[in-house]
């Protein structure tokens, strides 16, 4: 900032040189000062501090709307892993951060009751067939009317029920992630794995190794970031502004400085709690890396196209409140002179702002697209010394 000071003493310093060397030159200097909106510079003085002039163009603007927001993973796409049996952790194969797959182990849990259950279904394939036996053999009495219908019956119960155990072990052991049909050689598990449901990104562990663990322990979190929106907060006024499709640029509210893409999918139709906005839904686009659930954003809704005059936005300073541009009002010996014209500012884009002068200028003008700054100091310094 000091430095940008100094050049700009220097700058005006040079002038006030200039001036009392070419008296000719403080005469026209001193009207300008009268008139309060006109400079001149020599053509030394535009070279040295980079004056460069354009017109006024028209331009196709975009015009925009700022909204802010938050955002979202749908509950679809994010998973909580809990275990349906209690135990103790034994190895954690993912930390927060990690992307993990549909399938893939991110704990293990030990519990020697496991093995009982294992057990238990190794073990009723006897039960059963016992079961079969007794039931045919007092159907074959039956038959020949040697045995009693009570006895049938209850050997037909004794053989669901032993039946019906199988079906249920055989549930709990795939709950465990244990194929029933791996237990007949005999290997039974003590220790059974977490898998997780989703592909996505660990968003958060909660247990330690040698944690206990029950049904209901929140082990890890995984978030798939693959269908992340935005929740936008658009005032009811602009909301007829607004259409599906449309193109949304957004940056993060507490990191500016990376643009991202997303395009409206849904727009809501009842107001969020007691404020007069509406959420508008958009699906994010292209590449998600450092978005995570929860982060707030500020976006820039793109509206209707419109072709409009337009200068470089770096041609427009203020002053006192009010827009200017400077356009050139003439050339003579002494230098060029510039004017400084009170503009209306409308849309920004691209680099370009459109505007609407408020006093009548030529068509062809010659506008300041870079420097405009300092002719304002040469200006303002000019009207000093008039006074």
């Amino acid at each position: 900032m000091k430095y940008f000071i100094i050049i700009i003493a220097i700058f005006l310093t040079a002038c006030g040189s200039v001036e009392q060397k070419q008296p000719g030159e403080k005469e026209e200097q001193a009207h300008s000062a009268e008139e309060g909106n006109t400079a001149t510079l020599t053509e030394e003085q535009m070279k040295s501090i980079g004056i460069e002039l354009g017109s006024i163009e028209k331009k196709q603007l975009t015009a925009s709307l700022r909204a802010n927001g938050v955002l979202k993973v749908p509950n679809q796409n994010k998973a909580s892993i809990n275990s349906v049996y209690n135990g103790v952790i034994k190895t954690l194969l993912v930390q927060t951060g990690s992307a993990v797959t549909r399938g893939q182990v991110i704990a293990t849990i030990s519990n020697p009751q496991f093995i009982q259950v294992q057990e238990e279904y190794v073990g009723i394939n006897a039960k059963i067939q016992h079961a079969e036996q007794e039931y045919n053999r007092q159907k074959e009495l039956n038959e020949g009317n040697a045995g009693a219908l009570k006895n049938l019956q209850a050997a037909e119960t004794e053989l669901r029920t032993v039946q019906a155990r199988k079906a249920g072990l055989k549930q709990q052991i795939e709950l465990m992630g244990i194929n029933p049909s791996s237990l007949a050689n005999g290997q039974l598990l003590s220790v059974i794995s977490l898998r997780s449901p989703i592909n996505g990104v660990v968003s958060q562990v909660s247990v330690n190794l040698g944690s206990y663990v029950d049904v209901s322990t929140l082990v890890a979190e995984i978030v798939d970031n693959s269908q992340l929106h935005l929740d936008l907060f658009v005032y009811e006024k602009d909301l007829p502004k607004l259409k599906k499709d449309q193109v949304i640029h957004f940056t993060l509210t507490n990191n500016p400085g990376r643009e991202y893409d997303a395009e409206i999918f849904s727009l809501g139709s009842s107001f969020e709690g007691e404020s007069k906005a509406v959420s508008v839904h958009a699906m994010v686009k292209g590449n998600k890396s450092g978005l995570i659930d929860g982060m707030g954003i500020t976006a820039l809704i793109s509206l209707e196209k419109a072709v409009v005059p337009a200068v470089p936005t770096d041609a427009l300073i203020s002053a006192q409140g009010q827009d200017y541009i400077f356009i050139v009002r003439g050339k003579d010996d002494h230098g060029v002179d510039f004017e400084r014209i009170p503009v209306a500012k409308g849309t920004t884009d691209v680099g370009y702002t459109e505007i609407t002068p408020l006093k009548d200028i030529p068509t062809d003008a010659k506008v300041v697209v870079k420097g405009a700054f300092f002719i304002l100091a040469k200006q303002t310094n000019s009207g000093e010394h008039a006074h």
